[in-house]
């Protein structure tokens, strides 16, 4: 085959219409050779991935499965087959899509795709189906229930001031701010707060019924010193002193002794990291609530983790042998993300790529993203945290293809996101080689409405892929079908000061209003602030929580 010949089949990849095309006559020509059903066993020859070029050997990251006689082909070689054998249309391994040779260009197949992807039919077997979600239906007490709750409760009093309900200020109990800017944070996660609110965690069934919780009582008779306190009881009691109508601050010290109970290598009266709390915290909530998953889950027992329900996701951490493009990919519970603050410098093209899809609700967040593009985003430094990475050649991993150790690209990924997201900026760094610690004072800008679709797993996937992933490969799921990829932001913990002597407060988003909790004070301002403020922690719920059908009650 002549070079000239070769060079007039350049391979143009690109992705193919929303609609069917059938135009390519190479595709309509094997279409009726092929017969009725030409695609029925296309799953099967793409199970694994061919080893390399028939031509050359080579195994380059794109590969060619002629669908004529499944020769094996490059890129350099799949024109030049076509050419020699008029088999036009062939498969693109990687891409899982169809592509004319002769054409140079991906063509669409309703029937291929149907083939590849399940399509509709045959239809998925109820047994592997995700459960149907159903429309919320508003609970009612019937006569009975309305009873029971009159006689054990009593209504909430109308908010009379300009506060919000369930809006307190807590006591400094000596540099235990940060503690109190996470409470405030966590007492107003929606979920969180519906939870404890509707007694799924009642403290007095938990006292009596756990035994291995000591009371109060025989806490200050100096009895069973070694007893962890449950943190989640701790925090139902403060769910009921902020949501009483108390204004006067309240003082969360019994939570505070709970806590050092759990972290007494942080037991002190000394300035912690809000964040190294938040985290110690939630792994407090679960470790108790695990050892309690052996008794009967009843009113009021919790039943499971409620801090894992809410802010556990699963990050997908992909490394590519830059050699033969096998990739390892291991998964990774997570309960918040920590992001690096972009360089102080003009953006790079990645930064401002349609990936950063973010809707403010205030035009000064579009105003003040393009005034200066070497101010940090945090879409940018999300954009960063799922950017390929090239590890260093002292970070060689195994390739169990090359069977040798080999330079590699690291990828990060959302596999599932949590119903709420938190973000934790990096704005303390401790170098080892220089013996020293600082804090970075850069400004972030963070949207208040967020689109997380961009770093999911698939979105990335079909990034490098392109638009269709075999459901075999893996058991790769769109976070987005599951949940709901749009968020909006409910509270940002600010850090101000020093490394060694600063001060945490918390802004909380109510009722479409901003109010600073600073400790004991609350003051309502204004957006404009909290666009402004220095963010350290910023907590982003889904905008639209789905309902799902019960198992519970198929079973019943």
């Amino acid at each position: 085959m002549s070079s000239s010949s070769s060079s007039d089949h350049k391979i143009r990849l690109k992705f193919p219409t929303q609609t069917p095309n059938f135009s390519c006559r190479h595709l309509s020509e094997l279409r009726s050779h092929l017969g009725p059903n030409p695609f029925h066993n296309i799953r099967d020859y793409l199970r694994s991935r061919p080893i390399g070029c028939n031509a050359c050997g080579c195994s380059p990251p794109r590969l060619y499965v002629c669908l004529s006689c499944a020769v094996v082909a490059c890129r350099a070689h799949a024109p030049p087959h076509a050419v020699e054998t008029s088999h036009h249309v062939a498969v693109d391994v990687d891409r899982v899509e169809l592509f004319c040779c002769s054409c140079g260009d991906q063509v669409y197949d309703r029937d291929f795709d149907a083939a590849v992807v399940g399509g509709v039919e045959p239809p998925q077997p109820e047994n592997i189906r995700k459960r149907r979600r159903v429309d919320y239906v508003p609970w009612t007490p019937d006569l009975n229930e309305q009873a029971l709750i009159a006689e054990n409760s009593s209504p909430l009093p109308t908010s009379g001031g300009a506060v919000p309900w369930g809006l307190r200020g807590l006591s400094n109990l000596g540099n235990t701010c940060f503690m109190n800017s996470v409470l405030q944070a966590l007492l107003h996660t929606p979920p969180m707060r519906n939870y404890f609110l509707s007694d799924k965690h009642n403290r007095f069934y938990c006292e009596r019924e756990n035994r291995t919780i000591v009371t109060r009582k025989s806490e200050s008779s100096n009895k069973n010193k070694n007893v962890q306190l449950c943190l989640a009881c701790d925090l139902d009691a403060i769910f009921s002193a902020v949501f009483s109508g108390d204004r006067m601050p309240y003082s969360p010290a019994k939570f505070l002794y709970s806590w050092w109970q759990h972290a007494s290598n942080l037991a002190s009266y000394e300035q912690q990291d809000a964040h190294e709390f938040f985290i110690s915290m939630l792994d407090g909530i679960h470790e108790k609530m695990q050892k309690d998953k052996r008794k009967p889950h009843s009113q009021g027992s919790g039943g499971c983790c409620i801090a894992h329900r809410i802010f556990s996701g699963i990050l997908r951490s992909d490394v590519m042998c830059t050699s033969c493009g096998f990739t390892s990919t291991t998964y990774d519970p997570c309960v918040d993300i920590s992001l690096d603050l972009e360089p102080n410098h003009v953006g790079s093209a990645k930064s401002t790529s349609t990936k950063s899809k973010c809707s403010i609700n205030n035009k000064a967040d579009s105003s003040n993203s393009g005034s200066n593009s070497s101010v940090s985003t945090l879409t940018g430094c999300l954009d960063r945290f799922t950017r390929p990475e090239r590890l260093g050649s002292d970070q060689k991993f195994f390739c169990q293809q090359c069977q040798v150790r080999q330079e590699s690209l690291k990828q990060m990924s959302i596999r599932k996101l949590p119903l709420v997201s938190c973000f934790h900026i990096k704005r303390f760094e401790h170098s080892p080689i220089r013996k020293m610690s600082r804090k970075i004072d850069s400004y972030l800008q963070f949207p208040f409405s967020l689109d997380m679709a961009p770093y999911l797993s698939s979105s990335i996937l079909r990034g490098r892929y392109g638009n269709r992933i075999l459901p075999f490969d893996g058991d790769e799921q769109d976070g987005s079908n599951e949940f709901s990829s749009e968020f909006e932001l409910f509270a940002v913990i600010t850090h101000s000061g020093k490394l060694d002597a600063g001060h945490y407060v918390t802004y909380l988003r109510l009722s479409n209003q901003w109010y600073k909790c600073d400790d004991a004070w609350i003051t309502q301002v204004n957006e404009n602030v909290v666009r402004t403020a220095q963010g350290y922690m910023m907590f982003y719920v889904q905008k639209m929580l789905y309902y799902r059908a019960s198992e519970r009650t198929g079973a019943a």
